[in-house]
């Protein structure tokens, strides 16, 4: 790993099915928007030899042609895997996008993988975001290593970086985040910059010159070795205190000379059980160079120190009715268990299933059953259908390579899975199985939509279900009080990205119109009522009288409807009609078209004619009565209210509280949590935090989250509560 110099596989080192579990590594590569993170996997499928000088794959494409989308954007939307091969290692690289809207692609990305790539950009240091993102690596201990990229950026520090990532990823161990290497520097430019030319292994002490485009070692001269002497021993240091050898620091401390095989060797169990997590540099080949610096070194490092598959725990498996099952970790000849990472939709073969499998092997055109996810909140309904598969393929680019199989432990594009979503657990139609679905962020924004002409109208609904298909961070809400199409987002760009994929990807175009928020109204006081509908126009007329009275409940009451109408005043037959008649404009509202709730509705008299009244006219007495009562009654409006939950740095929680109060919320009380964060949970009118998901974000930098839940419904400010009524008038 590292230091060990291997034979280049050359262009012949082209990604392809995987023959043993032991062969594969499965990597993620998280970091912000802009730290590198795509650039660094052109430059490592480049050092592979799965890309030509021009970086374009051989049968045509280049690494980094994902999605139109992404290169009108100039940035990653979604997961997308690059596989490449080094000295006969399978290596999935799974490229994330950066952007905080797009976590969802993140998580999935994390749940394929088993070791992680943190890229840290040398003139951006890390963000709030991407350490969030470490700790929950932390607590399921994937295995990690950090890369530093940008070093040619005007005033870049690679050992000023290497503090700032122990400072921010070591919180517990500061002396397990140390790098392998150090930068070599060239002449300084006019501009005094020196450029990063090569690398220096600290513990072989060899110099690695990438200065012609091609990796070259040599060793130092002696005026070098002082430099470089305090960081080996730091890493020294650093590996042996992760040693499974109990009595290593202790003769390392005695003054032995401890060989390099056995600290390499230590250093690569430490890394791929998450004890250690080295930190290294990297950079693009300049044009016409074969190597990227430090790709070699980070190829090294994968191949030789991240976990194999068979190190990776399966996540939990049941059957179909919920009885856990076991299932050995990537068991080759055990049951089918695979899982949908990705869902996307390519013009020419339709509906691509992204698919890592867990147990057993897939092969093309067998038929497997899929199971679904529990995401029914969010427009996914549950399923268990049969479906046979398509061709298997490894992905590069736009280009699909076809495989004959996959193994326990790889990932592959699976073809023509017309139901499945992502999430979604794929197993033996005779064995059916359920895997646990990983953690999704709740989307929080809404987006309400309306088609734009007939046409679209008649392809929204289908649209939407696909795009919903691909997306289970995304929830789809058909209001039944604003009768309103919502899409509920992960944040601005997110919602973007939808508009653009229903337009383009699906032929549908939409309009977004506000979203409503789902207000109720209700009594303020006692009223009475006297609804009188009295129609004759030749033959049978209409006749119905009623008097009422209204008065409020407590919240949650909804409508009660009490008959105190004695001597048959109102014929018996006809009472359920009165309240039904109440029920249905109760339902279209009194006051700004709102549903009325929480009101106690007594019936006390009537009137009625042998002839004329029926169930249509006492109906419509009903509603005119309890109109009467509303104007001559004073009518809350009410709004509905979220409980707020906020986990947020301790350095933004007073702008945080300070604008939960501005948004007419009432902070309930703040709770420690650990990791120098506060929970501040909060009572919100739904009607202030439409955009919060949004405002959160750029008042914590990235660093908070929140969740809401429905709390109840209560009056609005009178003075707001008036401007809704006059706006309902307007649009009436």
């Amino acid at each position: 790993m590292g230091d060990k110099v291997r034979e280049h596989p050359g262009a012949a080192g082209r990604a392809r099915a995987a023959d043993h579990p032991a062969s594969v590594r499965n990597v993620v590569l998280v970091g912000h928007s802009g730290s590198g993170k795509t650039t660094l996997v052109e430059a490592l499928a480049l050092t592979a030899g799965a890309v030509n000088r021009a970086g374009r794959v051989e049968d045509g494409g280049t690494v980094s042609d994902y999605d139109d989308i992404e290169h009108r954007q100039q940035r990653s939307v979604q997961l997308s895997l690059v596989p490449v091969e080094w000295n006969g290692i399978k290596i999935n690289i799974l490229d994330t996008p950066g952007y905080a809207d797009f976590v969802g692609e993140l998580r999935a990305g994390l749940r394929a993988a088993d070791a992680a790539l943190f890229v840290v950009s040398a003139a951006d240091g890390v963000d709030g975001s991407t350490r969030m993102v470490w700790e929950e690596c932390a607590a399921v201990g994937m295995p990690r290593a950090i890369v530093i990229t940008h070093l040619e950026a005007a005033r870049a520090d690679f050992t000023e970086m290497t503090r700032v990532c122990a400072e921010a990823f070591g919180a517990d161990d500061p002396d397990a985040v140390l790098p392998l290497y150090l930068p070599l520097h060239g002449a300084p430019g006019p501009d005094g910059h020196a450029p990063v030319t090569g690398l220096v292994g600290l513990l072989t002490q060899k110099l690695f010159d990438y200065s012609t485009g091609e990796r070259k070692e040599s060793e130092p001269e002696p005026d070098q070795l002082p430099d470089i002497e305090e960081a080996r021993n730091r890493l020294i240091e650093g590996v042996i205190a992760e040693s499974e050898d109990e009595t290593l620091m202790d003769r390392y401390l005695g003054g032995e000379q401890i060989d390099l095989k056995t600290l390499i060797e230590d250093l690569e169990r430490a890394v791929a059980r998450g004890a250690f997590f080295p930190v290294l540099a990297a950079a693009p080949a300049a044009d016409g160079a074969r190597q990227g610096l430090g790709t070699v070194e980070l190829l090294e490092l994968v191949t030789g120190g991240f976990p194999t598959p068979f190190e990776h725990p399966t996540p939990g498996v049941t059957t179909i009715d919920g009885r856990p099952r076991e299932i050995k970790p990537c068991d080759t000849g055990g049951p089918l268990v695979a899982e949908v990472v990705k869902t996307a939709s390519d013009p020419y073969v339709g509906r691509v299933s992204l698919v890592r499998v867990f147990s057993g092997t897939l092969r093309p055109d067998e038929t497997v059953h899929v199971s679904g996810h529990g995401l029914a909140d969010r427009g996914h309904e549950d399923h268990d259908v049969d479906e046979k598969i398509g061709a298997l393929s490894t992905p590069f680019g736009k280009q699909q390579r076809p495989v004959t199989h996959v193994i326990a432990g790889d990932l592959a594009c699976v073809a023509k899975l017309g139901r499945a979503e992502t999430g979604d657990t794929l197993s033996g139609r005779d064995d059916p199985l359920l895997m646990e679905p990983w953690e999704m962020p709740d989307p929080l924004l809404p987006l309400a939509i309306e088609a734009h002409s007939k046409a679209d109208e008649d392809k929204l609904s289908q649209g939407l279900a696909r795009l919903v298909a691909e997306d289970p961070t995304m929830r789809l809400e058909q209001n039944p009080d604003t009768h309103q199409v919502v899409l509920w987002c992960l944040g601005e760009a997110h919602a973007d990205v939808a508009l653009e994929r229903l337009r383009s990807r699906y032929g549908v175009q939409v309009d977004v119109v506000p979203h409503k928020v789902s207000l109720r109204e209700t009594f303020a006081g006692r009223s009475a009522g006297r609804g009188r509908h009295v129609k004759q126009s030749g033959g049978h007329g209409q006749f119905a009288i009623c008097e009422i009275e209204v008065e409020p409940l407590p919240g949650g009451s909804g409508i009660e409807f009490v008959d105190k109408v004695v001597g048959g005043a109102v014929p018996r037959q006809f009472i359920p009609s009165v309240e039904k008649g109440i029920r249905a404009q109760a339902v279209r509202g009194v006051a700004a078209g709102y549903q009325l709730v929480d009101v106690r509705v007594t019936l006390l008299d009537g009137k009625a004619h042998s002839v004329d009244s029926s169930d249509a006219a006492f109906q419509t007495a009903g509603a005119l009565a309890l109109r009467e009562a509303a104007a001559d009654a004073k009518i809350h409006l009410l709004e509905p209210v979220a409980e707020v939950s906020v986990l947020v740095g301790d350095d933004y929680v007073g702008a945080v509280m300070s604008d939960l109060s501005g948004r007419r919320g009432r902070v309930l009380g703040t709770e420690q949590t650990s990791g120098g964060r506060t929970l501040v949970k909060a009572e919100v009118p739904e009607f202030e935090i439409g955009r919060y998901a949004v405002d959160l974000r750029s008042l914590s930098h990235g660093t908070a989250r929140f969740s809401r839940s429905y709390a109840r419904h209560e009056p609005m400010p009178p003075q707001i509560a008036e401007k809704i009524r006059e706006q309902a008038k307007e649009a009436s």
